[in-house]
């Protein structure tokens, strides 16, 4: 483990059964069981940037604005991540949540516009957010701060929906 004063070494992607669970959300969507993860995750569907073939993958939302349509999602994978490459490649995607569907446009989120972000997840979810940043390879001692640094140096999305989508 690192403090957030230093780069951590990201997690490996999951393979063999690991992945299998990884991806096990992707497929309760699939199915119509997307509502059993409430607004906590939604699954993004996306444009390859090599293959240009369609993808998919279940991402948590680190924060969502009703009034303005947007979702904030973070790679805990670190900017390498496929979905995000790709999105950062070609903004335009769809999202589920629950059984609603949405056009999104993806938009870098600034790092110390991350770090608030990391900040306020933390105040609402304390548990999750340290077991994230332990899987992200931080350890934090749990202050605002902390979590703060953690969030400038995760690369954060936002997801703004279409006008009139919403």
């Amino acid at each position: 483990m690192t403090s957030p004063h230093t780069a951590p070494r990201r997690p490996s992607l999951p393979t063999g059964w690991r992945r299998l669970v990884a991806r096990l959300p992707i497929h309760l969507y699939r199915v119509g069981l997307g509502p059993l993860f409430g607004r906590r995750l939604l699954l993004l569907i996306h444009t390859g940037r090599t293959t240009g073939l369609t993808r998919k993958t279940v991402i948590e939302v680190v924060e969502h604005d009703p009034a303005g349509g947007s979702w904030s999602v973070a790679s805990g994978f670190g900017p390498k991540a496929e979905w995000y490459r790709n999105l950062l490649h070609t903004p335009q995607a769809t999202i589920q949540v629950g059984r609603r569907y949405y056009p999104v446009t993806a938009h870098p989120v600034a790092p110390e516009d991350g770090g608030r972000l990391m900040a306020r997840y933390a105040a609402r979810h304390p548990l999750a957010a340290r077991r994230l940043c332990r899987f992200m390879g931080y350890e934090v001692d749990g202050t605002e701060a902390d979590y703060r640094r953690v969030g400038e140096s995760v690369p954060f999305l936002r997801l703004d929906a279409t006008p009139g989508s919403f």
